[in-house]
């Protein structure tokens, strides 16, 4: 995988020799997933620097932050990690006191399954998973990603949580499967279609579609966009076996030296304009109910970012 990695290193920089002297909060956040002013309003506004960084897949995050000295404040698994991540003690419970922008979340985000009273994190943006194609083929299904035809020109994602769900899909089993045999029966499609493909890879297959050195991709809503924004010759299409939804949290980790500031910038990515502003820069799908309405009607009504 290619875990590229670049940082924000704060407005203003260093003058010289001069040491900046302004609190520091570390956020570590999947790539492409904010706008171009997020960070920068931040820091002026609340007169701090953010060492900011990406990761690509939440093993990569996961590898990094448990043992407990990663250097993180903030960072943003997908939801089915909460759990996992709190019973290990990585989480900081968060004081809701300093979320007062929490009532901005759309309604299906107020009770999450996984975090009923948002103790551990707080949604932010929302994946679906679905299939980034050249429009010149005819792609609808999951198993169009097995098709000969095809060979080196279809990759998958680096995810073994996405990869298995499209194998179950496939053969008319459901994603959230845990039975053994199931498992089994999708590990075996997994096996079937290796060769076939070109890579397991994540949000740097952008620039393989757009230069048409892919031509089908198992990707996720928010990147396919990215990609469709650049080349008009790609399509995308959500599998007609049906696909998974994949909220984002942002949360505080325990280890975090500055808590009140990653409080701070919690509640500040809770704001509506600012939600906003991700989804026009990142065009990705937020949580925030209050940030739809503040869209222009080609991104608020896009069946990409929010399928009905």
């Amino acid at each position: 995988m290619n875990r590229r990695t670049w940082f924000y290193l704060g407005l203003g920089g260093v003058a010289g020799c001069r040491k900046d002297v302004r609190p520091r909060l570390n956020v570590w956040n999947w790539s492409g997933y904010v706008g171009p002013e997020t960070i920068p309003d931040f820091e002026r506004e609340f007169g701090v620097r953010v060492r900011y960084a990406i990761y690509e897949s939440n093993e990569e995050m996961l590898a990094r932050v448990m043992g407990g000295n990663s250097g993180w404040d903030v960072v943003f698994p997908t939801s089915y990690l909460i759990e996992p991540m709190r019973a290990m003690g990585l989480l900081a419970q968060l004081n809701h006191s300093h979320l007062h922008n929490l009532r901005h979340l759309d309604a299906q985000f107020v009770r999450p399954a996984w975090d009923p009273d948002l103790r551990w994190g707080v949604p932010y943006m929302w994946n679906a998973t679905g299939i980034c194609h050249d429009k010149k083929l005819d792609i609808r299904s999951w198993s169009d990603l097995w098709r000969s035809d095809l060979r080196n020109r279809i990759t998958m994602l680096d995810d073994p949580v996405d990869v298995f769900a499209a194998c179950l899909r496939k053969i008319g089993i459901s994603a959230n499967s845990r039975r053994s045999g199931d498992l089994r029966a999708a590990q075996t499609e997994a096996k079937k279609q290796k060769p076939l493909l070109r890579a397991y890879i994540n949000a740097e297959v952008r620039d393989q579609l757009i230069a048409g050195d892919v031509f089908c991709a198992q990707l996720w809503s928010t990147t396919a966009q990215q990609a469709m924004d650049e080349s008009d010759r790609l399509a995308f299409c959500f599998p007609s076996e049906g696909f998974p939804l994949y909220p984002d949290v942002a949360v505080l980790l325990r280890e975090s030296t500055r808590p009140e500031l990653g409080l701070k910038f919690l509640n500040y990515l809770l704001r509506p304009e600012v939600a906003a502003g991700v989804v026009k820069g990142a065009r990705t799908a937020s949580a925030n109910g209050s940030a739809r309405a503040l869209l222009p009607d080609d991104l608020r009504n896009k069946p990409t970012l929010y399928p009905s």
